[in-house]
């Protein structure tokens, strides 16, 4: 029987999800990959072990992670029965619905019906009473907002979920859900979207500012850029990369000569910091207060280690960040 380490609090810091009470570790593991039925079990519980034994107490999933969809649920269900049952109030659990995941009309973006469904899908997998977050996954453009955002209201209410969050919204839209559940007095605390040096999307949509006008939290999926701010591909594009071997999110024009030096220049200030190239792409994600937490994900225990060295970097200087914009924003 796993038992957690007793110095599992001693070194994460732990950031306050925007106004709310809800607090976060700086660093989160998401279970976008290497938890689905192609993964091997034992691996998991590795990962899941060394992520909570290392102050790591927030859990992503999504209702379509895996592959199979669903997969990622059943398999950390059976992980947190087998070894978490004890830890289940330290954890920070949460999941998605609102893109593909069943047959027909009822199993895809924002209406009523699928929310509520996916949600009792998703707790039937993972074996809980609960998820701490239950998040829209998606703006959708038909369903009016109201009803997506009343969903999330009754999953709350229902007691299904304890707080409400949005992934993929832009500012208006996140401004205007959030005017509707302050009414109806759901608990939405947070927002979960890409965010990293080369991708700034947050930052020209308005979700980032208005996240900070109204007291809410933001938690970055992608911090590097799908290994892109790595040293994966400091000499090239390697054989084995996931550019190479599975083109769903990572495609070769992502990889122009133009980037593949851009990469280079920003490995280079990295060791001037003293720093390697993910480790500080991280860390700019908290150059200011506005982000929450980084999402993680992990193959081996020792990316997961490799990662929360981040927590020990030095804070940027304003040359560094005008250099590495100067980088990064010149594509």
């Amino acid at each position: 029987m796993y038992k957690a380490s007793e110095n599992r609090y001693d070194s994460m810091k732990y950031n306050r999800c925007g106004k709310s009470g809800l607090k976060l570790p700086a660093v989160s593991l998401g279970f976008w990959h290497n938890f689905g039925d192609t993964a091997v079990y034992e691996n998991m519980k590795k990962l899941c072990f060394t992520a909570f034994d290392n102050g790591i107490t927030h859990f992503d999933l999504a209702n379509n992670y895996g592959p199979e969809p669903g997969s990622a649920e059943k398999n950390v269900g059976l992980i947190l029965k087998e070894n978490f049952t004890s830890y289940r109030d330290e954890l920070i659990i949460s999941t998605k619905a609102g893109y593909d995941m069943w047959k027909g009309p009822y199993g895809d973006w924002g209406s009523r019906k699928y929310l509520l469904a996916s949600l009792d899908q998703s707790l039937v997998r993972m074996g809980l009473e609960y998820v701490d977050i239950y998040y829209h996954h998606r703006m959708d453009p038909e369903t009016p907002l109201e009803e997506t955002m009343g969903a999330l209201d009754q999953a709350v209410k229902s007691g299904k979920a304890l707080y409400a969050g949005l992934s993929n919204y832009d500012g208006e839209t996140m401004a205007k859900a959030c005017e509707i559940l302050e009414e109806l007095r759901c608990p939405f605390v947070i927002n979960q979207n890409s965010y990293n040096i080369f991708n700034r999307t947050i930052e020209k949509n308005g979700l980032k500012a208005m996240a900070r006008e109204k007291g809410k939290g933001i938690i970055s999926f992608s911090p590097l850029a799908q290994g892109l701010l790595t040293d994966r591909y400091l000499n090239g594009i390697p054989a084995d990369s996931r550019v190479m071997t599975d083109g769903r999110f990572l495609k070769t024009s992502q990889l122009s000569k133009e980037r593949l030096e851009s990469i280079q220049k920003l490995n280079q200030i990295a060791a001037e910091r003293g720093e390697t190239l993910a480790r500080m792409a991280l860390n700019w994600i908290f150059k200011d207060s506005d982000v929450t937490s980084v999402l993680i994900g992990a193959s081996k225990p020792e990316q997961i280690l490799d990662n929360l060295k981040v927590i020990e970097c030095a804070p940027f200087t304003e040359e560094e960040l005008k250099r590495i914009d100067e980088v990064s924003l010149a594509l």
